[in-house]
């Protein structure tokens, strides 16, 4: 896949957690540090069911986009969201395990890029 589809994902799918109201969300660009993904996103919700419906509003997204979800973990007990689409990877916390699995710290070595720097 080419680097401007993988934007392209990241956009998207930064664009459907907004709709959502996520809180915080965080944009790590891990190409240099890991084989894993090109990109981590991190999104924080209030409750499950907002977790929930960002989950289902990134999936949804980026599924008509023609980029598909190839793995989900976490959605039924909804603390911490993970959406695996191959380049991007989506995790969506509530509050309390984002402050103690803090990915921002762990992937430090990333680097945190805006939205905009995407365009």
């Amino acid at each position: 896949m080419t680097k401007q589809n993988i934007k392209e994902m990241v956009l998207l799918a930064v664009e459907a957690l907004e709709d959502k109201k996520a809180e915080d969300i965080a944009i790590i660009d891990i190409s240099e540090v890991s084989v894993l993904a090109d990109y981590f996103i991190i999104a924080g919700g209030n409750n499950s069911s907002q977790i929930q419906a960002m989950s289902d509003a990134v999936d949804e997204k980026l599924g008509k986009a023609g980029y598909p979800l190839k793995q989900m973990e976490g959605y039924n007990t909804a603390n911490w969201i993970l959406q695996d689409f191959g380049d991007i990877i989506v995790h969506i916390f509530d509050r309390e395990n984002r402050l103690f699995y803090d990915l921002e710290r762990i992937w430090k070595d990333g680097k945190r890029v805006e939205a905009d720097e995407l365009k």
